[in-house]
């Protein structure tokens, strides 16, 4: 098996799996019956997702654009996780009293 094929399974198999955990997210967030619950599931699935999809484009980028790759899911997973707690914390506040 030469390294070029090695390379091109390893893509297909991370961004496959990148996929699954996408779907896994987006099934997540219509299924489930509140919004701290589907926050969860959304927010967890995509960031592992997107991680297995920049990942298995990292063997394929060079130099400069792998940094990009690199850079943008920090920076997805920064803004994921803020946004996240600003929607549970809004969610919270205009949760009716028991």
């Amino acid at each position: 098996m030469t390294l070029l094929l090695a390379r091109d399974i390893f893509t297909i198999v991370a961004v496959t799996f990148g996929t699954f955990f996408f779907l896994a997210g987006t099934v997540g967030l219509i299924r489930f019956p509140d919004t701290l619950t589907r926050l969860h599931a959304l927010t967890k699935a995509d960031n592992l997702g997107l991680g297995l999809v920049a990942l298995g484009l990292l063997p394929w980028a060079d130099g400069i654009l792998a940094l990009k790759i690199v850079c943008v899911w920090v920076l997805v997973q920064f803004s994921s996780s803020t946004v996240s707690q600003l929607i549970a914390r809004l969610a919270q506040q205009e949760r009716p009293p028991a």
